[in-house]
C-alpha cells in the first residue's frame, strides 16, 4: 500500500499500510451507511485514501486518526449525500435522520470514536455533538430515547461492519483498470492518468545517422587548439619572466663570460716605501717589551683595582649554591 505522492521511507510506508488497513473497514461502513449508495461510499473512501497518503509524511503518527476523520467527513458525498439512497429494513431509521444528525449517530457507532474526537472532527462543540446525538436517537411512542433501539441500531452497525466482504476491501487496496465513466476513480494507489505526465518522444533526426569522422574532426582540431596554446604560454613565459635573483654569496649564472684587457695606465701606483719609517718599524718589531706595550691597557686597569673578570672557560653549575652557602660563623666562648 505505497501510495504516497512524496516518497517516503519503508519504515513510514509499513506504518500508513497499517494505519489504512485498521481503519478502511469503519470508513467504507459508515460512508455506505450516510449516503445509502455502495459505489458512491467506495469512490469518496479512495478519494479520501488517496489524500491521506499525500499528507500522511507531513502530520505526526498521533494526528492520523483525527485527519482521516475529518477528510472523509467534509467529503461531498458524505457530508451532504444525494438522495435516493438504500438501507437494509433494520437500518430504516438512519434515512429518517438529517445528514449532520446521521453522520454524529454513524461516527459514534460504527467509527467507535468517543462523543469528544468526534466533535472535532465535525467541527463541533462537544455540546452541540451531544445535541445531535440526543436528535438522532431513536425515540418511543411517547417520543422518549428508546435505549432498546438504540443498541439495535448500534448491533445492526456492527453485524454490517463484521459481515463486510473481503472482496469490497480488496478492491480498495488493489489497482483496478480504467473507468469507463468520468466520474468514477482508480483505486488510491494508483495515480490519475492527469496525474501521470506522458514522455515526450524523441523526434528523429531526418539526416540520418550523424558521420562518424565529424566526431573525430572535433576532437582533432580540440587537440591541437590545446596543444599550440600550451606551447604558446611556455614561449611567452620564457621571454617576459625576468631573471632569478641569486641570493648573498651565491653566484648567478648570467650569461658567457667577457674577458677585456685593461690599458697599461689604468694600473695601481704603488708608493715606495720610506727609509725611516721602515727602520722605526724594525726597531719596534724587535724591542723584547712589545707584548707588555700591547697588553698596557689591561694592566693599568689590573693596576688601578678593576674586578677580576670571571673565568668562563670552565663549565659553571646549573643551581648556584646560596649566598650563605660559602659562610662561617663563630660565636664567643
Amino acid at each position: 500500500m505505497t501510495a504516497a505522492t512524496a516518497p517516503v521511507s519503508s519504515t513510514a510506508a509499513g506504518a500508513l499500510s497499517a494505519f489504512l488497513r485498521g481503519v478502511e473497514r469503519r470508513a467504507l461502513v459508515v460512508a455506505e451507511l450516510q449516503c445509502g449508495d455502495p459505489t458512491v461510499a467506495e469512490q469518496a473512501l479512495v478519494s479520501v485514501m488517496r489524500a491521506f497518503a499525500g499528507i500522511a509524511s507531513d502530520v505526526p503518527m498521533a494526528q492520523w486518526p483525527d485527519r482521516f476523520w475529518i477528510l472523509l467527513a467534509h467529503r461531498t458525498p458524505i457530508r451532504m449525500p444525494a438522495e435516493g439512497g438504500q438501507w437494509s429494513p433494520g437500518l430504516a431509521h438512519l434515512p429518517a435522520l438529517a445528514p449532520p444528525a446521521r453522520l454524529a449517530l454513524l461516527l459514534r457507532i460504527g467509527g467507535g470514536l468517543d462523543e469528544a474526537a468526534a466533535a472535532q472532527i465535525l467541527d463541533l462543540p462537544v455540546a452541540d455533538y451531544q445535541q445531535a446525538l440526543a436528535e438522532a436517537c431513536p425515540r418511543d411512542a411517547q417520543g422518549h430515547p428508546d435505549a432498546a433501539a438504540w443498541r439495535a441500531l448500534a448491533e445492526q452497525v456492527q453485524q454490517r461492519l463484521r459481515d463486510l466482504p473481503l472482496l469490497r476491501l480488496q478492491r480498495l487496496q488493489q489497482p483496478v483498470a480504467a473507468p469507463a465513466a468520468a466520474n468514477e476513480a482508480a483505486s488510491w494507489r494508483t495515480p490519475h492518468k492527469a496525474d501521470a505526465t506522458p514522455a515526450r518522444a524523441r523526434p528523429r533526426r531526418k539526416g540520418g545517422r550523424r558521420l562518424p569522422w565529424k566526431g573525430l574532426l572535433i576532437v582533432v582540431v580540440t587537440a591541437g587548439v590545446l596543444l599550440g596554446g600550451a606551447a604558446w604560454w611556455k614561449h611567452a613565459r620564457q621571454v617576459g619572466e625576468p631573471m632569478a635573483s641569486a641570493p648573498d654569496g651565491a653566484v648567478a649564472d648570467a650569461g658567457p663570460v667577457q674577458v677585456e684587457e685593461l690599458p697599461a695606465d689604468d694600473l695601481p701606483v704603488i708608493a715606495p716605501a720610506d727609509p725611516a719609517d721602515a727602520a722605526s718599524d724594525a726597531a719596534m718589531l724587535a724591542d723584547p717589551e712589545l707584548g707588555l706595550a700591547r697588553d698596557a691597557d689591561l694592566y693599568a686597569w689590573f693596576a688601578a683595582g678593576g674586578p677580576v673578570p670571571v673565568d668562563e672557560s670552565q663549565p659553571q653549575p646549573s643551581r648556584p649554591e646560596p649566598a650563605t652557602a660559602g659562610l662561617e660563623t663563630s660565636t664567643d666562648e
